[in-house]
């Protein structure tokens, strides 16, 4: 429901803050005074095209903003949910906002967050439909009037089963169709792998040989040095009276035999002493390795051999040499899957037609209870324009069959309102027949019909009363305002019998002045209401049987 409005340098309006409420809420005014200005801002926020036109003269920019709240529309949540605009502070409440800029550049804004015309049109035909003569009309959209038809007369189940199917349907059908595109190429990319595969097994490939080797062949391609540096280490550690392990004998006599501080040498002493016995130890530890140590050209040779082929094969496959282990899992996997070929086709085939077979059943079963729906709709809007003043109207539902045998998300048919409004004429869409307003008298025969399971909460009509008399006029007002008690209704109106049966009533004016003119509205309560509606019946100069007249028509609102 839409809550507020503001709007700021939009054409002739400087400043207005307008509170909605639920309900018929009529806006009157003299002619030119700027209600379908007020209108054709809310449109704007919903993501009508805007030019420069629209700024008002002197001003840097419009901006408008339509606060709504959404607790009871689902739609509406689940839209600002999947694109991660919800309202944190408030998840019931949402702000669609529009800046133009003097330039025609213009700026779409939902909860603070910048958005794409296309993002502003989605949200807002969760939010509201405008009727009247709009760009924004969602009348004449056939995918409006299949959601109408549908919600008219087919159950609910039927449509959500015959949606999930199709979806399943055409997942399967785009993995069925793009293993079929690969039918051609399957048995040479077969070969190849199972021609790379054995190159790579024949190899043999070990857990850690690539590490192991890398470690042996550098321990070989230095034997020499190494040997040298442990022989050298063995002399200057054990050799002669020269080296470490003979000085550091010495050296712990030499500490044993003082006796002058033989208590305090004594942590010191056996420190040398463990390093005599370590040094014994690392004598031992290098005796051993020399001993089984040996230079092996052979062996590196054979080392140096297998690396390269490693290294080779890595390259080839355009893989570090570790990862070649991984690389053979890799194809085995694939190999595998070439080889499942023919069974993962069949299942794919089965699943299409047990899937196709579902949805033409369940389509099938939608297209008996749309026909039904359809006669129904017709009957009833029919029935409803000839007491909107236009009885030789006739509205039409078709059903057009789809082409060719491919799953459809609506089922065996598109629906279609075409309507005759003369006698004789053919029947055709609604864009190429009705005028504005009998557009907006057949919109609202539509949706006094559909009310009850119309999802739309909020409705616009503007200026539905065009070219109607007095007593069409005031059935047109009982039918906002039976529409009013389960759906917001905003309704510019010139006739008398309308606005008296609004809920809420504003009152749209213009003041001239020696620059400038500026639109305004204020709210009516009460004496002002009448007085307006009087003023609507007879015009400025109205009378005491104008002002009785229009106390009779607020009076008789029931």
């Amino acid at each position: 429901m839409l809550s507020h409005l503001s709007i700021k340098n939009y054409a002739t309006v400087e400043s207005l803050e307008i509170e909605f409420q639920p309900g018929m809420s009529v806006i009157t005014g003299e002619t030119g005074a700027g209600k379908s200005i007020i209108l054709g801002a809310l449109g704007f926020t919903l993501g009508d095209r805007a030019d420069k036109s629209i700024v008002r003269p002197g001003a840097s920019r419009a901006d408008i903003v339509a606060e709504f709240s959404i607790s009871d529309i689902k739609s509406a949540q689940s839209w600002l949910a999947d694109n991660d605009l919800i309202l944190e502070s408030d998840p019931y409440q949402c702000m669609l906002r529009r800046i133009v800029n003097h330039d025609g550049r213009s700026r779409g804004y939902i909860n603070g967050s910048p958005v794409t015309l296309n993002n502003l049109k989605d949200l807002g035909d969760t939010l509201m439909d405008i009727h009247g003569q709009h760009e924004h009309h969602s009348l004449l959209q056939r995918a409006t009037h299949q959601r109408l038809l549908d919600d008219f007369g087919v159950d609910q189940k039927l449509s959500n089963n015959l949606l999930s199917t199709w979806k399943q349907w055409q997942t399967n059908h785009k993995k069925l169709t793009a293993l079929r595109n690969q039918t051609s190429e399957s048995t040479a990319q077969s070969q190849l792998l199972a021609y790379q595969l054995s190159e790579i097994e024949e190899l043999n490939v070990k857990d850690g040989e690539l590490e192991q080797l890398d470690a042996e062949f550098k321990a070989l391609s230095h034997a020499d040095e190494t040997l040298s540096v442990v022989q050298r280490a063995l002399e200057e550690c054990d050799g002669d009276e020269q080296s470490l392990a003979n000085q550091i004998s010495q050296i712990t006599q030499r500490l044993r035999s003082l006796t002058a501080n033989a208590e305090a040498l004594k942590p010191a002493i056996a420190l040398m002493e463990a390093a005599e016995i370590q040094l014994s130890e690392a004598v031992n530890e290098l005796l051993s390795f020399g001993e089984g140590f040996q230079a092996d050209p052979e062996r590196l040779e054979t080392v140096n051999r297998r690396l390269g082929a490693l290294h080779d094969l890595a390259r080839k496959h355009k893989v570090p040499a570790s990862e070649l282990g991984q690389l053979i899992i890799d194809l085995r996997d694939q190999l595998s899957r070439f080889e499942n070929f023919d069974t993962e086709l069949e299942q794919l085939q089965a699943n299409d037609d047990l899937l196709r077979e579902q949805h033409y059943k369940l389509a099938t079963e939608m297209s008996e209870q749309r026909r039904r729906a359809a006669k129904k709709l017709e009957k009833a809007v029919n029935s409803e324009l000839d007491h909107l003043g236009m009885p030789h109207a006739e509205m039409i539902v078709t059903l057009a069959a789809s082409a060719g045998d491919v799953p459809s998300q609506q089922g065996h048919e598109s629906v279609e309102f075409l309507v005759s409004t003369n006698p004789g004429q053919v029947a055709k869409s609604l864009s190429k027949v009705a005028s504005g307003g009998e557009l907006s008298r057949i919109s609202l025969a539509i949706q006094v019909i559909t009310a009850q399971v119309s999802e739309t909460p909020s409705l616009v009509f503007d200026e539905v009363d065009v070219g109607i008399g007095g007593g069409v006029a005031k059935v047109v007002g009982k039918m906002l305002r039976q529409l009013g008690k389960n759906t917001q209704i905003i309704c510019v109106t010139h006739q008398a019998q309308v606005a008296g049966q609004g809920h809420h009533h504003f009152y749209v004016s213009k003041s001239a002045h020696s620059d400038s003119t500026v639109t305004s509205v204020l709210a009516l309560k009460d004496d002002q209401i009448v007085r307006e509606i009087a003023r609507m019946l007879a015009g400025k100069e109205f009378s005491e049987e104008s002002l009785a007249h229009a106390q009779q028509l607020v009076a008789n609102i029931n």
